[in-house]
């Protein structure tokens, strides 16, 4: 007769053989529904600035195209996405072999984890910039070298360069980089690649490029073509407004997508994803027409932060990181109450800023009405 002590010792046994890179991990959690939080704060309607969606929508040709595809769900889609990344390859002027898609962008940054990191590497990452490299790396049991970002937020190139050993597999340059908002201008890049080994990986993520205006920012797809060692990353979620049917894709050296298609999940990008980004893709006037209300609200947003006194980061993208000089979390919950959903950014390592959403015009201007209710109801402090 098996005894209380020995059935349960198999089961602890069990549970030490997971991936130790996994017990470190932080969940990303996110926020929660707007119509929890409406149901719980008895709100009528709540506005979310938190995740940096397009508030102009889908395109409504995507928004056909999922429509009229619903009847053949039954189906699997195409594993290799044929139309969608020849589609692409058209666009982008590239061979169809050199992209790779996934269930979003987040989807290819673990592929590249998977195929290249073991836990005797590292990778050199700016800090603070988006969090999920950093559990991805993690989750490999590999070493993240973090490389804060300068005091104006910009990214410390210098010390990322001098940062890469012989340990280094991976160097990340997020640009526009999430939460700041601020580019690594063409200048910059050039210094920072030809001083990376061509052994180690630069990923280039570019979820924000078509917010960007300013004119040194470089077009990461000529970097693809001259950097075999570079693996390009942009998205369907943000100007083409695709961010919940989850759409990404790669540029990059063709034995690499090769490899990463060996650990890509079948069938990772659904059907109607597909249809959706071809759909998207062809609508450029819808495109056009998000970045015309992503640049109108960022000059609206400016004026007024200036007048209420409130320091930011300038941005090239769809938010705008706005420091409070009151403590974040309090700001956000305030916030929340009075029916806006913002992004608080202690856990970014940056406390005291929040981080919002570029909405339309109604939004932004609802978003700072209960922005200064809430200046007046908290007293401001310093941050370190």
């Amino acid at each position: 007769m098996i005894g209380t002590k020995e059935r349960v010792q198999p089961e602890a046994n069990f549970l030490r053989l997971i991936n130790k890179g996994i017990h470190n991990l932080n969940r990303y959690l996110p926020g929660k529904p707007i119509e929890e939080v409406e149901r719980e704060l008895g709100l009528g309607e709540v506005i979310k600035m938190a995740s940096n969606e397009n508030p102009l929508g889908p395109s409504p040709r995507a928004i056909a195209a999922i429509s009229g595809y619903l009847t053949r769900s039954h189906l699997y889609p195409d594993d290799n996405a044929y139309y969608l990344t020849n589609a692409l390859a058209t666009r982008l002027g590239i061979e169809p072999n050199r992209l790779i898609l996934g269930n979003g962008a987040v989807e290819i940054i673990k592929m590249s984890a998977q195929t290249l990191l073991s836990p005797a590497d590292e990778v050199v990452l700016a800090s603070p910039s988006f969090a999920i490299y950093r559990e991805d790396v993690k989750q490999m049991a590999a070493k993240c070298v973090e490389i804060p970002l300068r005091p104006d937020f910009t990214y410390d190139t210098d010390g990322m360069a001098t940062a890469v050993t012989g340990r280094t597999k991976m160097l990340v340059v997020v640009s526009p980089n999430n939460p700041t908002g601020t580019i690594i201008p063409q200048q910059d890049l050039d210094n920072l690649l030809n001083r990376v080994p061509p052994r180690v990986l630069v990923i280039l993520d570019e979820a924000y490029r078509d917010y960007v205006d300013d004119v040194s920012y470089p077009d990461g797809l000529s970097y693809a073509a001259k950097y075999p060692n570079l693996l390009l990353l942009r998205t369907f979620s943000k100007a083409y407004g695709l961010a919940g049917v989850r759409v990404g894709y790669g540029v990059g050296n063709q034995e690499l997508v090769g490899y990463m298609n060996r650990v890509r999940v079948l069938f990772n990008v659904n059907a109607l994803a597909q249809v959706a980004a071809l759909a998207a893709l062809e609508d450029e006037d819808h495109v056009k027409a998000s970045i015309a209300c992503n640049r109108e609200g960022k000059r609206y947003l400016y004026g007024e932060l200036n007048r209420l006194g409130l320091p930011y980061v300038s941005t090239q993208s769809n938010f705008i990181a706005i420091n409070t000089q009151r403590d974040d979390q309090e700001v956000f919950q305030d916030l929340m109450r009075l029916g806006i959903i913002v992004r608080p950014c202690k856990g970014f390592g940056m406390p005291g800023y929040i981080r919002v959403t570029v909405g339309t015009a109604p939004q932004n201007e609802r978003f700072l009405s209960a922005l200064a209710q809430v200046l007046e109801k908290l007293p401001a402090r310093r941050h370190s």
